[in-house]
């Protein structure tokens, strides 16, 4: 199976538990040999290969173990600075998200002023 935009996260944790089985099997290893050089629990690998999650730091022990780390460059890519710069040509980089909803100013309570939402 091919993993794609229209694959949902079942399938493609599906996929990845074979893909990280078969790794695993090339390199003639079994489960137990393989939790024991990652760091990570054998029930962690029963759960990746069965299609289950599994914390995002064992997945890159499991990674390294396998000689599968240099495909991360591939998942993740680093942007390059030409198209950093060419994105600034084109206009203001933003550098966070902001809030959908705007939040309203502090209510200034002075001396002798009640908020009208507060009982009494």
């Amino acid at each position: 199976m091919r993993i794609n935009d229209t694959s949902n996260d079942v399938e493609i944790l599906v996929e990845m538990g074979k893909r990280m089985r078969n790794q695993r099997l090339l390199l003639g290893l079994t489960q137990a040999g393989l939790a024991v050089s990652a760091g990570v629990s054998k029930r962690t690998i029963e759960r990746l290969e069965s299609g289950a999650s599994v914390q995002v730091s064992s997945l890159i022990r499991l990674f390294r173990s396998l000689g599968l780390t240099k495909h991360l460059d591939q998942t993740v890519p680093e942007i390059d600075e030409d198209r950093k710069e060419l994105k600034n040509r084109q206009g203001v980089v933003r550098r966070r998200a902001t809030s959908r909803t705007h939040r309203q100013p502090p209510v200034d309570l002075s001396e002798g002023e009640q908020d009208q939402n507060s009982p009494g």
